[in-house]
């Protein structure tokens, strides 16, 4: 059994490899001041960098499970999503309201990829 762990540090990898499936960490944005439309703008853009690192791209998500802080941010995240996944395969996807680790974060993208 073959695992490649890419980006560790004390409490986890960027990115896990086994069997041909590739698992991210969860993506957040960094910057407290942006708001949902922003966050997650960077947010599936880091996917998009991470999917590339690891050997694989947006026709091969599996599965893609957000956490919202506030459901109020659902449509303005979906616009968001829509326009990023419209040209490409879609991934089964779950959205739930979550309270996140930092109270600035208002969304995170968890995803599971083909290789």
């Amino acid at each position: 059994m073959s695992i490649e762990r890419i980006g560790s540090t004390d409490r986890m990898s960027k990115i896990v490899k086994h069997n041909g499936t590739i698992y991210l960490c969860g993506q957040t944005a960094s910057d407290p001041e942006w708001d949902i439309t922003e966050q997650t703008e960077r947010c599936l853009v880091k996917v998009d960098d991470l999917l590339k690192e690891a050997g694989s791209d947006r026709n091969k998500l599996l599965s893609v499970t957000i956490y919202v802080r506030d459901m109020k941010d659902f449509a303005a995240m979906n616009v968001v999503w829509d326009a990023w996944i419209s040209d490409y395969e879609k991934p089964a996807r779950a959205c739930v309201e979550a309270r996140m680790a930092r109270p600035d974060l208002l969304v995170e993208f968890s995803v599971v990829a083909a290789q």
